[in-house]
C-alpha cells in the first residue's frame, strides 16, 4: 500500500508488516502534543485501537508508533521507517511530523479515512518501508471562494481536513466580493446585517435567464473565525483572509452606500449583486473609505495571524470613477495620470499600512500596474505574465493562473459536464501544470514562494458541487506543488493515474463527492443550465 500522493523525494519497500494492536502505543515527543493527539484521534477513530500514550520512545518498540522532531531535516521534511522495531515518523519541525503522520494514514488503506470501524477484528498493518520526503513549495495553497455562494462553518472545517490530507498548507479565504460579505465586523454590524445576503442567485452563468429565487446568505462570527484558524494550525495550515478592495465590492457599499461614488450614482439604490459578473459599483477613493477599511482591517488582523493579508485589487471597473468630481479631484490632487493610477494608490495606502503593522500585502497581479512596497506579494491570475514581472521586480509570487489551475474550470468536453465554465483542463492538464516559467533566471526564481489552486464558487451551489470540480484535480495540483516532478512533458501520468486507483477510495472514505473518471454520475450533472464554456487550449501567458 505505497500508492502515495503526493509522491514522495524517496521510497525504499521492506518485506515485512508493523501491525497495530490493542497493546500498541503512540510516543510524541517534545513539542509534538498537537500531532501526536491528532494521530491518535483518527487512528482511534476508524480501527478503534486505543493507541494508548507512550511514555517513552522504546515503549513503541515492535508494534507501535512514535513521533520526535530531527533538526537536522528542514521544517517540513519528514523521514518515516516502518521496520521490527515499530513506526518512527521524525520531522524537522512539528509541520514536517504531521505531514508524515498522513503518509502513515495513507500507508494504512482507505479505510484510515472513516470516522468509525467497519470492523474491530481486521487487522491494520504498516508496510516496512523507509520514506524521505519534503516539499517543492513553501505556500501550497487553495482559495475557496465563500462571497459567491458561502459554505457553512462546518464545510470550511472539512475542506481544511481534505487539504491536510495532501499535504496543502494554505487556505485562501476570499470572503467578501459583489454577492456577499462574509465575516463578522463589529464596528460596522451592517457589513453582515445587509451584505451577507442576497435576495435571489442566478442559475448558471450570467447569461442563463434561470434564477433561484430565494433569499442566500451566511456569515461567519468572528468566533467561528477563531475556530476556523485554530484548526487550521492544529493541521499546519495558514488562513489568509481577502477582502477584496476597491472593485468587488457591492455587499459592502449595500451595507454602508456612502463608501460608493455617491456623486456619480445613487449608491442608496443598491442591493447585494444577484448575479455574476464584474460589477462597476467599486469604493470611492475618498479618505471615509480608506478609514473605514482600517477599521475592518483592524479586526481582521485580531483574526488572523497570517504573514500575508490578501486585499484582491482585481477587476476594478472605473467608470464611475471617470463620471465621479470627487474622484477627478482626488486624481488632480496627487498628481496621478488617470483612473488606473488611483487604484495603485488606493492599494499602496493599504500596502503601507499593513507593512507598518508587521504583515505583508499580497494581491492579484492587477496591484503591479502603479509600484508596491518592498514586502508586498502577487498571486498572478491571468497567466504567467503577471508573476513574471513581480518576480523580476523582486516581489514574491504565488502562481495560479487560470488558465491552468482554475478548478471552476469544466473537466472534460462533454454535453454532460455540469454547468461547463471556461477552459476545458482534465485530471491530466493539472498534472503536467508547471508553476515556474522557463522565462526566469534561477534567481529570479527564488521568489516564485508556491502556487495554489482556485475555486470560484458562482455556479456551485452546495459542497457537492465543489467537491465535484475540486477532485480529482486537487490531488493531481497537490503533487505539483509538493513532489520534486521532471518538465511536464516528461511526467508519468500513467503511474499517477495507478496511484489515484486507490486514492478514490480514500477519497469515497472521505465522503468527496468527486468526478469519476468516467465521468459525471446522474445526479452530479445540471442539464439545461447554461455555462460558458471556451473552446480550444488556453493561451500560454
Amino acid at each position: 500500500m505505497t500508492e502515495l500522493i503526493p509522491a514522495p523525494r524517496s521510497v525504499v519497500a521492506g518485506s515485512g508488516e508493523v501491525r497495530l494492536t490493542a497493546h500498541s502505543q503512540l510516543y510524541a515527543g517534545t513539542a509534538l502534543d498537537g500531532v501526536g493527539h491528532w494521530l491518535r484521534t483518527v487512528l482511534w477513530q476508524a480501527t478503534g485501537l486505543p493507541l494508548r500514550e507512550g511514555r517513552e520512545l522504546d515503549d513503541t518498540d515492535g508494534d507501535g508508533i512514535g513521533l520526535q522532531i530531527d533538526p537536522e531535516l528542514g521544517p517540513e521534511e519528514y523521514r518515516l521507517v516502518s521496520d521490527p522495531t515499530g513506526v518512527l515518523i521524525e520531522g524537522g519541525s512539528a509541520a514536517g511530523v504531521f505531514w508524515g503522520a498522513q503518509t502513515l494514514r495513507q500507508l494504512l488503506g482507505p479505510d484510515a479515512y472513516r470516522k468509525a470501524p467497519l470492523s474491530l477484528e481486521r487487522t491494520w498493518a504498516v508496510p516496512h518501508v523507509t520514506i524521505e520526503d519534503g516539499p517543492r513549495f513553501a505556500w501550497r495553497g487553495l482559495m475557496l471562494d465563500v462571497a459567491r455562494h458561502f459554505m457553512p462553518k462546518d464545510g470550511v472545517l472539512r475542506y481544511l481536513d481534505l487539504l491536510a490530507a495532501h499535504k496543502l498548507n494554505v487556505f485562501h479565504f476570499h470572503l467578501t466580493d459583489d454577492q456577499g460579505w462574509r465575516v463578522q465586523i463589529k464596528r460596522y454590524p451592517k457589513l453582515t446585517e445587509v451584505g451577507s445576503w442576497r435576495a435571489r442567485t442566478k442559475f448558471g452563468h450570467r447569461a442563463s435567464p434561470l434564477w433561484e429565487e430565494k433569499p442566500h446568505g451566511g456569515f461567519y462570527t468572528q468566533d467561528d473565525i477563531r475556530e476556523i484558524v485554530a484548526y487550521a494550525a492544529e493541521r499546519h495550515i495558514t488562513v489568509v483572509p481577502e477582502i477584496d478592495i476597491p472593485g468587488h465590492s457591492q455587499a459592502a457599499i449595500a451595507a454602508y452606500p456612502e463608501l460608493g461614488n455617491t456623486d456619480a450614482i445613487d449608491t442608496t439604490s443598491l442591493s447585494v449583486w444577484d448575479t455574476w459578473g464584474v460589477s462597476k459599483n467599486v469604493l470611492a477613493p475618498t479618505d471615509n473609505a480608506l478609514r473605514f477599511y482600517e477599521g475592518v482591517f483592524e479586526e481582521l488582523l485580531e483574526l488572523f495571524p497570517s504573514e500575508f493579508i490578501h486585499v484582491g485589487g482585481d477587476e476594478c471597473a472605473k467608470d464611475q470613477w471617470k463620471q465621479s468630481p470627487t474622484a477627478q479631484a482626488r486624481i488632480k490632487e496627487l498628481g496621478l495620470a488617470d483612473e488606473d493610477e488611483l487604484q495603485s494608490w488606493f492599494i499602496r495606502h493599504f500596502d503601507n499600512w499593513l507593512s507598518a503593522r508587521g504583515r505583508r500585502l499580497i494581491g492579484w497581479d492587477e496591484i503591479l500596474e502603479g509600484g508596491l512596497a518592498d514586502g508586498a506579494a502577487v498571486s498572478s491570475w491571468r497567466g504567467y505574465a503577471g508573476g513574471i514581472t513581480a518576480a523580476r521586480a523582486g516581489h514574491d509570487v504565488v502562481m495560479c493562473p487560470e488558465q491552468q489551475v482554475y478548478l471552476d474550470h469544466r473537466q472534460d468536453a462533454g454535453e454532460d459536464e455540469p454547468v461547463p465554465i471556461g477552459y476545458v483542463r482534465t485530471l491530466e492538464d493539472v498534472y503536467r501544470f508547471e508553476p515556474v516559467p522557463p522565462q526566469l533566471t534561477e534567481v529570479e526564481a527564488r521568489h516564485v514562494i508556491g502556487t495554489q489552486a482556485n475555486v470560484w464558487t458562482e455556479v456551485m451551489e452546495d459542497h457537492a458541487r465543489v467537491d465535484y470540480q475540486a477532485f480529482p484535480r486537487l490531488a493531481a495540483f497537490a503533487e505539483v506543488a509538493w513532489s520534486a516532478l521532471p518538465a511536464p512533458s516528461e511526467r508519468d501520468f500513467a503511474d499517477f493515474e495507478r496511484r489515484m486507483a486507490v486514492h478514490y477510495g480514500r477519497l469515497d472514505a472521505l465522503g468527496v463527492a468527486y468526478r469519476p473518471p468516467t465521468g459525471p454520475l446522474p445526479w452530479q450533472q445540471r442539464p439545461g443550465v447554461l455555462g460558458r464554456p471556451i473552446e480550444g487550449e488556453p493561451p500560454n501567458v
